[in-house]
């Protein structure tokens, strides 16, 4: 139990630093700690998830705030940012669905920093933020959690399910990512001889 204990603390702790610093790959962390889980203990999977979601609340807390400190400069160095009404798009978003906009930003690769970013600039207060941040984290951990029990329930090795895990989280991202990008793409209008 100490030892499962120490795992879930340092999966927290894995979550937390990769809220702050978005390169390490939080979602596959989850994703192979709950396939691990559910090939052990089944029920530690309900654990796996609440440590998941704990350790994105306190990053991505931290990182609203490191933002709301130095947002406004941060946000004329972006160059997405630099035409006011990129950022007011995102603001308006972000105040009319405040968990579906955190959430949504969680799954899209890179997408998490310009919404906690357009949150702390725009004055979305940190009780508001706090409150609606909450039940994004659990939806997302539950989520990468899923995948990692899918992964456990078709392969029969813990090592397997927990590679297959992760290989579909990268490529679950890197999809949405891809569409993403392509959604964005400007249209542009057809050459004219």
């Amino acid at each position: 139990m100490t030892a499962t204990l120490g795992a879930l603390g340092w999966l927290a702790l894995v979550v937390m630093f990769g809220a702050v610093v978005p390169v390490v790959p939080t979602g596959a962390a989850v994703s192979g700690a709950a396939a691990l889980a559910a090939h052990q203990q089944p029920l530690t999977v309900v654990l796996v998830v609440l440590a998941g979601a704990v350790g994105a609340y306190v990053g991505d807390l931290a990182t609203y705030l490191v933002l709301g400190w130095g947002g406004e400069r941060i946000a004329r160095r972006l160059r997405w940012l630099r035409e006011p009404q990129r950022l007011d798009r995102v603001s308006a978003r972000v105040r009319e669905g405040r968990v579906s906009m955190l959430l949504v930003s969680r799954l899209i690769p890179g997408g998490r920093v310009p919404v906690l970013l357009a949150a702390a600039v725009t004055g979305l207060t940190r009780r508001r933020f706090a409150v609606a941040n909450a039940p994004a984290t659990v939806a997302w951990s539950a989520l990468y959690a899923a995948i990692g029990v899918v992964g456990r329930a078709v392969f029969p090795e813990p090592w397997q399910s927990v590679v297959a895990a992760i290989l579909l989280v990268v490529l679950v991202s890197q999809l949405v990512s891809w569409a993403h990008r392509r959604r964005a793409a400007p249209v542009r209008p057809p050459a004219t001889p």
